[in-house]
C-alpha cells in the first residue's frame, strides 16, 4: 500500500506500533522461558498490564486438530486469580502458585537482562 508511505505516522501511531511490537517480542521471550517450543506449537507468556499476566499456547495434535489454551492471571491484594477459557476465576494455590511466582521471576529477570544488554 502506498498510503502509509505518503502519510507520516503521528507520534501516537508510532508509540502504539512500538508498544505492540514490544508486547509481541516479550510474549515470545516469555514463552521460551520453559524450554524449547515443539514444532507446530506457539507458546507465549507475558505481562499484559500492572496486574495481569497471560499464558497462551496453541498446537496441532497428531490428528491435525488445533488446540488453544489461554490462561489469564490477575494479581490482586487478596491473591492471584486465574481464568481459563470460559471458566470463572479460581484462586491460584499450592504448586501452581509457586510455579507462577517462579515464572514471573524468570520473566522479569530475563527482561531486565535483555534491557541491560541493549543499553550496554
Amino acid at each position: 500500500m502506498f498510503l502509509p508511505k505518503l502519510l507520516p505516522q503521528s507520534n501516537d501511531q508510532r508509540r502504539e506500533a512500538l508498544y505492540r511490537k514490544t508486547m509481541r517480542e516479550n510474549a515470545v521471550m516469555g514463552g521460551k522461558l520453559f524450554g524449547p517450543i515443539p514444532k507446530g506449537h506457539r507458546r507465549e507468556f507475558f505481562c499484559l498490564d500492572r496486574s495481569s499476566w497471560v499464558w497462551h499456547e496453541e498446537w496441532l495434535d497428531s490428528a491435525g486438530k488445533n488446540h488453544v489454551v489461554t490462561t489469564r492471571y490477575d494479581v490482586r491484594p487478596q491473591g492471584i486469580l486465574k481464568s481459563q477459557g470460559k471458566h470463572s476465576y479460581q484462586l491460584v494455590q499450592g504448586d501452581e502458585l509457586r510455579n507462577f511466582y517462579q515464572a514471573v521471576t524468570m520473566y522479569c529477570d530475563k527482561l531486565r537482562a535483555e534491557l541491560a544488554a541493549s543499553h550496554a
